[in-house]
């Protein structure tokens, strides 16, 4: 599965389970997660692809983001 930047996922797995999150970055074996509150785009929530399943969403023509305008669109998409 190919993740990228402004994707839309739900946590599977963790402390986050079943919240909706944005790919804020990825590297091999991670992606990086943020929501805008627990986790702000400064500090994502590093996560293993697996634990994540892909809603088909994007804000990806959203960049720059800020924290609040991240948690309006999340807030939206629920």
């Amino acid at each position: 599965m190919e993740y990228g930047l402004g994707q839309l996922v739900i946590c599977l797995k963790g402390k986050e389970k079943g919240r909706l999150m944005c790919i804020v970055g990825a590297d091999e074996k991670f992606i990086y997660l943020a929501d805008g509150r627990e986790r702000p785009l400064g500090r994502p929530k590093k996560k293993n692809p697996k634990h994540a399943r892909l809603t088909g969403k994007s804000i990806s023509n959203m960049f720059p983001l800020t924290d609040k305008t991240l948690r309006k669109i999340l807030l939206s998409e629920v």
